[in-house]
């Protein structure tokens, strides 16, 4: 590992140790110092961490650690809506898209037969043109009539047609990247990632869709808001 990409990941590291949104980073001769190597190594590792989101370059200013996205734990939405709502731009790098028979677990999840034609759905998901999450979504075929060119949001296409998504069953757990992972985020192999698995049914309790999903820990925060009973 060059000394460039070990800079940039104990950096990296140090932020998700505790540094919040807004906080500065010391100036590159102070960092070259403290570190032992020149202030090009140290301006080199700084700009790995601005493409991979995790700092704001402010011309004249400093290096500053950038905002990360909170969510809600009692809000159901869509990563494109829950996007748009902080003011950034969804986006979707696809990496599969096709249809097939599901395994055993997808049909009991899902309540469907086993020769039942499913959408399997993978997709690097982007804000701002940062890779924020790998998302990896199955649902029954017939819900989109197999169109697998629905857009950008699948929630926002399952609306159109009248099969809404109304409430959820989501497991989070805390998980390590792996390889080929780390490099679809971003991130070194070992970082800290946020792994959510969600069941969505429709109004009526029907099963609509399962999604399994890698958050950068780095980058995204679930928030419970809480009542103590009196």
């Amino acid at each position: 590992m060059s000394m460039v990409a070990r800079l940039a990941q104990i950096l990296a590291s140090t932020i998700a140790q505790g540094m919040q949104a807004g906080d500065s980073f010391p100036p590159e001769r102070d960092m070259a110092s403290y570190f032992k190597v020149s202030r090009d190594t140290v301006r080199r590792a700084i700009d790995t961490l601005v493409r991979q989101g995790l700092v704001e370059a402010r011309q004249g200013a400093g290096t500053f650690v950038a905002a990360r996205v909170e969510q809600p734990l009692t809000e159901m939405s869509s990563f494109s809506d829950d996007m748009q709502l902080r003011g950034l731009r969804p986006g979707s790098r696809w990496l599969k898209r096709e249809l097939r028979r599901p395994t055993p677990a997808e049909s009991l999840a899902l309540g469907l037969g086993p020769d039942t034609l499913v959408m399997h759905l993978e997709r690097v998901r982007t804000a701002d043109g940062i890779a924020m999450a790998i998302e990896r979504s199955v649902l029954s075929a017939a819900f989109l009539n197999g169109n697998l060119e629905f857009g950008e949001s699948l929630y926002q296409a399952l609306d159109a047609t009248g099969i809404a998504p109304a409430k959820a069953i989501q497991r989070l757990r805390a998980a390590v990247a792996t390889a080929p992972d780390n490099e679809l985020l971003g991130i070194h192999i070992g970082a800290p990632v946020l792994h959510i698995e969600r069941r969505s049914f429709s109004a009526e309790g029907r099963p609509l869709e399962l999604t399994e999903s890698l958050y950068r820990g780095d980058r995204y925060d679930y928030v419970v808001a809480m009542d103590r009973p009196i």
